[in-house]
């Protein structure tokens, strides 16, 4: 059976809502760990056993830990960036300093999972200027990308390993390492797993860039599962690449055995809308004919208008796609 997982938000900060989450499909949650840590989402994690405990399940809790991934630094609220307008990178949207070097005129900068597109027009000391060719509202913490540029980052960070120490006090089942480039990433976080007494947690690899694709024999034999996580690595050449790279590795992923998840918008248009499109529905009714053993909705449930209604496509599209191949 393919699991069901939704992530955790303001959207569902509730026990009834979780509650009417796995009523509606739902099997596990994802926590984001991006923003904050274990001990700081406490709160959030005794709503979610509360939900569970009331119907009776046992749910799947994924944290999504910080990893390599370059992210934007904390904003003091939410910055609007205007199509046309420049900013500075580095001062009015933070950057991790190990980016600063490579702001060279005419480099792209991706911002939210490539919502935002900034151009470097002039290095400046500390930074850089560049001009937003897409705009739209930047959030603290949101995703960073330059594309064509390798910046070379550890596997995890301090706060990392913070939360791997606590996973199983606050009972995670897995753990999703971002941006993994070989075997070695996930070697780090496996051991670091293992001296923490989690060694029966599970380990998802989250192939998010080309360096993950090309090294894919690697890391299915050192992952529990594979994770086809579509927003950066839809980043990491044209748009329309995208759908090769996620049948790519799902074949490898099904030749070699190896159970895998598709995320990243799979009704991204529920963060609005009450219905989703029929070209969402049909992208996931096709990643569980292509083998999903796990499909995912971020912020449809996190910070949607309508994350149970969300959930209820999403689990029914997968439970039609299911009885679709039993019958073949």
């Amino acid at each position: 059976m393919v699991q069901i997982y939704g992530t955790l938000g303001p959207a569902c900060d509730d026990t009834e809502t979780l509650a009417r989450l796995f009523e509606a499909g739902m099997t596990g949650v994802r926590l984001n760990l991006s923003h904050i840590g274990l001990p700081g989402a406490a709160e959030q994690i005794e709503l979610l056993h509360a939900a569970a405990r009331r119907l009776g399940v046992t749910p799947q809790l994924l944290i999504d830990m910080q990893g390599p991934e370059l992210r934007v630094g904390a904003l003091p609220s939410p910055l609007e960036l205007a199509d046309g307008a420049l900013v500075r990178l580095g001062a009015d949207v933070p950057l991790p300093p190990a980016v600063l070097p490579h702001l060279l005129p005419g480099q792209e900068v991706l911002l939210d999972d490539g919502k935002l597109l900034l151009r470097v027009a002039e290095a400046v000391p500390g930074g850089a200027l560049a001009r937003v060719e897409r705009g739209g509202t930047l959030l603290s913490r949101k995703s960073a990308a330059l594309p064509g540029v390798d910046i070379r980052l550890p596997a995890m960070t301090d706060s990392d390993r913070e939360n791997l120490r606590l996973a199983r006090e606050y009972g995670v089942t897995g753990v999703m390492q971002p941006f993994v480039r070989g075997r070695e990433d996930l070697e780090t976080v496996r051991e670091a797993l293992d001296d923490s007494g989690g060694r029966d947690i599970r380990l998802f690899a989250k192939v998010e860039s080309l360096e993950g694709v090309e090294r894919l024999a690697e890391l299915i034999p050192a992952a529990g599962e594979i994770v086809i996580a579509r927003g950066d690595l839809g980043n990491a050449g044209p748009l329309w690449k995208l759908p090769a790279l996620q049948k790519r590795v799902a074949a490898a992923c099904r030749e070699a055995g190896r159970p895998f998840m598709v995320v990243t918008q799979m009704l991204a248009s529920m963060e609005r809308c009450a219905v989703p499109t029929r070209a969402e529905v049909s992208d996931v009714f096709n990643a569980v004919l292509d083998g999903a053993s796990s499909v995912m909705l971020t912020g449809e449930t996190a910070v949607g208008k309508h994350p149970v209604e969300a959930m209820r496509y999403f689990a029914n599209t997968v439970r039609e796609a299911e009885r679709y191949l039993e019958g073949q």
